[in-house]
């Protein structure tokens, strides 16, 4: 007779299991002591917050169910963002949530939270454990639950559950299926129809579109079709495209936008771009995506079509008729090589003792890491580069909180997938504002020898936030970071650090970075004043930059202008 945590270790170890990300206190403790002799390994973390994040990536690499697991009260609450995050980027998590002792629920017991209350929104399915009957049925359902619904299951444990004993009972194997989804043949014949009569298709392709990149570039040959992105879309979609335009979106490119507008029929697949002033709103738009509830979220659908990208994507080849002229995939592919050259442009060393400029410093990673790296870029100006200037390959891997948007998730989601692929490289491209909020995650890479390689986009400043000020025609205020040299925190920490001021010693200090046999952090100082250009610039933008440039005169920061200008001289060189 073995007790619930046991149980709990038993069933992990049968499905594939390898580690737990967390943080051990006293309700956990009948559940690490249960890891004892297991096959399985805790993997202490500094913050909760930075441990979901982890399981976050490891699922998003792996594809597989990962584990995270809190301390009652202020310990499992701290697993909110990251679960959030893994949530809405569909990946398969399962959280355990210790609880208060069960006679005590209700009482305004020290710690005291109502965790299915609070996970709930984060989640496709939470429970609380409150008898040793349930425990095989529930934990069952919700590993399947996290599986096929490819989000994150809560489960509540009070810590006296742990210990309590339980009848035998049998280990499930919770395996993901391989289920085919398909419209209605009725319903491929109309959409076919409707891009059969078009003159100019464009395709909008996101993260759905993973697994499905031959028959994506199949159906864009047969209508002649420029390929536009997300960003969580990138990695699945740049590679090998010959039809490929670049991204839309926030972070994208003018010819992105440009193509979505120019069309006279959109054909969306397994994209959920939240933006709706990037969609045209008077076109005939088809989505293709295997959650019927999501279609027409964001532009109104006349063609829904509910079912898994590749099995669509086949079902309607035979349907497509190539007849159509190359006019214009021609001329979106002009416009794109055009936007391509002005930002590769952008991406040279800068002279003397400027700061260095981001765009050349994610070049030269994109240019020296590995085939199959996993690079994972913090939300704010590092998202942008990478978007910009990392180039995709069949095995490479672009991850990031993309839905979400949180800061610090860079070397947090890095620990997960390092932890999953010892031997790939993992590359965080941190925010030097996202890796202050998380840095004691340090000392978790130093721990447990995670090779990680931290690149710091040291601006000593909440740079995206300037930029959004300036564009609403604010000074900017309360985004100064004073940092400290990030290398030498590192070293204080056992991990090879370097500090790189001039874009002369970059490609070296990068080869040396790259080469090092261990976690290791690079702190770059970057150009402040870099400018992040949208898409597409709108009248009211162009108002707020306006009003900015007026108000930072009127402050006394005009020396903030002339710095601006002189860092962005080269955009109209």
């Amino acid at each position: 007779m073995a007790n619930v945590a046991e149980h709990f270790i038993s069933t992990l170890e049968a499905n594939g299991i390898d580690r737990i990300w967390g943080i051990a206190g006293d309700s956990l403790n009948g559940f690490t002591d249960a890891l004892i002799g297991s096959t399985i390994d805790w993997m202490t973390v500094r913050h909760e917050e930075a441990g979901a994040f982890a399981a976050a990536a490891e699922a998003e690499v792996t594809g597989q169910l990962a584990v995270v697991a809190g301390t009652a009260g202020p310990g499992n609450l701290h697993l909110i963002n990251g679960l959030f995050d893994a949530q809405r980027s569909r990946v398969p998590v399962l959280a355990i949530a210790a609880h208060i002792p069960s006679e005590e629920i209700g009482t305004g017991y020290f710690q005291e939270t109502h965790p299915q209350e609070l996970f709930r929104e984060c989640s496709v399915y939470v429970e609380h454990v409150s008898d040793v009957g349930q425990l095989p049925r529930v934990l069952t359902i919700a590993m399947r639950n996290a599986i096929e619904q490819r989000g994150v299951a809560v489960l509540v444990v009070s810590g006296s559950m742990f210990l309590t004993e339980m009848p035998d009972a049998k280990l499930e194997i919770i395996g993901p299926t391989q289920s085919r989804m398909l419209p209605s043949v009725g319903e491929l014949e109309r959409a076919a129809d409707a891009l059969n009569e078009a003159k100019k298709v464009t395709i909008l392709a996101g993260a759905g579109v993973a697994g499905a990149h031959t028959e994506l570039l199949e159906v864009a040959e047969l209508l002649q079709a420029p390929i536009v992105h997300a960003m969580r879309g990138k990695e699945h979609v740049e590679y090998d495209n010959p039809y490929d335009v670049g991204m839309t979106g926030l972070l994208g490119f003018a010819s992105g936008y440009q193509a979505m507008f120019e069309a006279d029929v959109l054909l969306m697949i397994g994209t959920d771009l939240p933006y709706q002033q990037f969609y045209p709103q008077d076109i005939p738009v088809i989505q293709i995506d295997r959650r019927g509830e999501q279609i027409g979220k964001r532009v109104a659908v006349e063609f829904p079509l509910v079912g898994t990208a590749q099995d669509t994507l086949r079902e309607l080849v035979p349907l497509l008729e190539p007849t159509k002229s190359s006019k214009h995939l021609k001329t979106m592919r002009e416009h794109y090589e055009k936007t391509r050259k002005k930002l590769d442009n952008l991406a040279q060393p800068s002279r003397g003792s400027r700061p260095i400029h981001p765009q050349h410093l994610t070049r030269l990673l994109d240019e020296r890491a590995g085939q199959d790296a996993v690079f994972i870029p913090d939300v704010g100006s590092p998202v942008v580069y990478a978007a910009r200037y990392l180039t995709p390959t069949k095995n490479r891997r672009i991850i990031g909180s993309f839905s979400h948007g949180s800061m610090a998730n860079a070397m947090t989601m890095g620990m997960g997938a390092q932890a999953a692929f010892p031997e790939r490289q993992v590359i965080s491209l941190s925010g030097d504002g996202g890796l202050g909020m998380l840095m004691g995650e340090l000392l978790t890479l130093r721990q447990h020898d995670l090779p990680v390689k931290v690149v710091v986009y040291n601006n000593s400043s909440l740079n995206f936030i300037e930029l959004e000020m300036k564009a609403d025609g604010f000074v900017p205020f309360a985004t100064e970071l004073e940092n400290p040299d990030y290398a030498k925190v590192a070293e204080a920490m056992g991990i090879w650090g370097q500090r790189v001021e001039r874009s002369s010693k970059l490609p070296k200090a990068i080869d040396e970075f790259l080469a090092h046999d261990g976690p290791a952090l690079l702190d770059v100082v970057t150009e402040r004043q870099e400018l992040t250009i949208p898409p597409t610039i709108t009248a009211q933008q162009v108002k707020g930059f306006s009003l900015y440039a007026l108000r930072a005169v009127l402050s006394g920061q005009g020396s903030e202008l002339v710095d601006l200008a002189r860092a962005n001289l080269r955009r109209i060189l």
